[in-house]
């Protein structure tokens, strides 16, 4: 019996349109660790960016919103980390318009993605689970937002001992992970940017294009 802890957050908006400041992608990301070391070590390096009075510092680490150079100094050190990467790409234009207009039941339908793939592969039944995501939305909604995905957990993964949270990102060294590793997935699918992406290719164990098979799109 072992027990699984995974770290999530997402990329891209419920913005289904091609309006301005609507991303193309709805990518999901997963981080699975070993151990928590690499959160030991990015809240070390917080510390030392810290003491060497790094500009442009959030006071988590967050890469949209980081300096560069700040984001170099993640990505150097997550290389000598051991994680494990999983990606569920959905082209949003590919989305039938009906699931696009339910914020709620798009999510629940990322997430089943995503873990029908990796659920079988890696929870046994004697497991258990902890799955910690990056939290969404406003108040009203994340209630919805986190029963989505509880109710995905419950019907794709074999264990029966099992717990689900949101917490914000700063609140957990282990999600601003999650958040690098998806912003790195996210900038090579939107932007065509893979210098980020090249520097976790290692980690990355799945990054998976749903809709492929399908031509027609919505918009």
């Amino acid at each position: 019996m072992a027990r699984i802890h995974i770290f999530a957050d997402e990329a891209g908006n419920f913005d289904f349109s091609r309006g301005k400041g609507a991303s193309a992608y709805f990518i999901l990301t997963t981080v699975i660790l070993e151990d928590f070391s690499v959160g030991d070590m990015l809240l070390a390096l917080r510390r030392q960016l810290e003491w060497e009075g790094t500009e442009q510092f959030t006071p988590d680490f967050h890469a949209t919103a980081e300096a560069q150079h700040v984001r170099d100094r993640v990505f150097v050190a997550l290389g000598a980390a051991r994680f494990r990467v999983d990606a569920t790409i959905i082209p949003k234009n590919k989305v039938r318009p009906d699931i696009a207009q339910n914020e709620i039941y798009f999510y629940r339908l990322a997430w089943f993605l995503h873990l029908k793939q990796l659920a079988p592969e890696l929870i046994e039944p004697g497991d258990e689970l902890l799955v910690l995501a990056s939290s969404i939305g406003i108040k009203k909604k994340r209630t919805a937002f986190h029963d989505a995905v509880k109710g995905v957990v419950t019907r794709v993964t074999t264990t029966a001992q099992f717990r689900t949270a949101f917490w914000s990102c700063a609140s957990d060294p282990c999600l601003w992970l999650a958040d690098y590793c998806c912003w790195a997935i996210q900038r090579r699918w939107e932007s065509n940017d893979a210098r980020s992406h090249a520097l976790i290719k290692d980690k990355i164990a799945t990054e998976y294009e749903h809709f492929t098979r399908s031509q027609k799109t919505y918009y």
